[in-house]
């Protein structure tokens, strides 16, 4: 069946991401085409560039899911593509998956050759028995909606505007591990998360509002600290999450978070009994 189709690397897939998705579900229905997303195994420029460090806002495995709810998924090998002119691109797509409408991000571009205006596809694409259309760009009020602004956002604590521009809230997996115990002693026990990926962008030091699920319980509020915890003098960056709502064992489980809100930065207290009565001022305005 012929499809209509779209590329890119769709980092977050994000509200944007999504406005094009939406675009193309349309004309496919219209068209009597089978929607198609075509994205790729690792970032681009993580191939491109020997140095660059991702900074994810989704692993791949939460892409394919997301990505699955707008059409069928395509996921390339970067490595294998990158230097396919965007003609010859274009080829693939049309002798490999039957794509006969291509659409393309306002801003993107494709092929080793480096075609830059939306004219010069729309040629390559006559060439190629493929129609190529360029999108608008999505606009969210004052908020120009990418993965770097919600990278930023994240870095900066701003929960709530990276929630808006994701049109979900950010999430993050990992598995539990040992920890130093001292929130057992101070009266609230924690769970140390080790992320599953270390690409993944971790919001700024600080205390969260938190949702967490595990085996053992589906999403409860939590409260979440990323930081260095400076009044007990610890110097290593750790994930802890206190469950007020359950007191089981969960080393070795497998926890998802989706962050709510910023509650606070990170402080140092004069003293461990400071420290327990902010903890629990903090507990008190999760969710009940």
């Amino acid at each position: 069946m012929s499809k209509t189709a779209t590329i890119g690397f769709f980092d977050g897939v994000h509200a944007g991401h999504r406005y094009l998705f939406e675009q193309m579900q349309a004309i496919a229905s219209e068209r009597g085409l089978q929607p198609l997303i075509v994205t790729f195994d690792v970032h681009p420029r993580a191939v491109l560039h020997s140095d660059y460090v991702p900074q994810l806002l989704t692993t791949l495995e939460e892409r394919k899911a997301l990505l699955s709810a707008y059409g069928e998924v395509v996921v390339l090998p970067f490595a294998e593509i990158y230097t396919l002119t965007a003609k010859e691109f274009m080829l693939y797509l049309k002798e490999r998956h039957e794509v006969s409408i291509l659409l393309m991000g306002y801003d993107h571009q494709f092929g080793s050759d480096r075609l830059r205006k939306p004219q010069e596809y729309r040629h390559t694409g006559e060439l190629c028995g493929i129609e190529v259309r360029t999108m608008r760009e999505y606009s969210d009020g004052e908020w120009h909606v990418s993965s770097t602004e919600i990278r930023h956002a994240l870095e900066s604590g701003n929960i709530a505007i990276a929630n808006e521009l994701l049109g979900r809230p950010y999430q993050l997996g990992g598995h539990v591990v040992h920890g130093n115990g001292i929130g057992r002693t101070l009266g609230f026990p924690t769970a140390n998360i080790m992320p599953d990926n270390r690409y993944k962008v971790l919001p700024r030091t600080g205390v969260y509002a938190v949702y967490v699920r595990a085996k053992d319980f589906e999403w409860t509020p939590a409260m979440l600290n990323i930081g260095t915890n400076p009044t007990v003098g610890n110097e290593a960056l750790s994930i802890e999450i206190h469950i007020p709502s359950f007191n089981g064992d969960l080393y070795g489980q497998q926890m998802d978070i989706r962050f709510e809100r910023f509650i606070r930065e990170e402080k140092r207290f004069g003293s461990l009994l400071e420290l327990r009565e902010q903890i629990a001022r903090d507990i008190s305005s999760l969710p009940q």
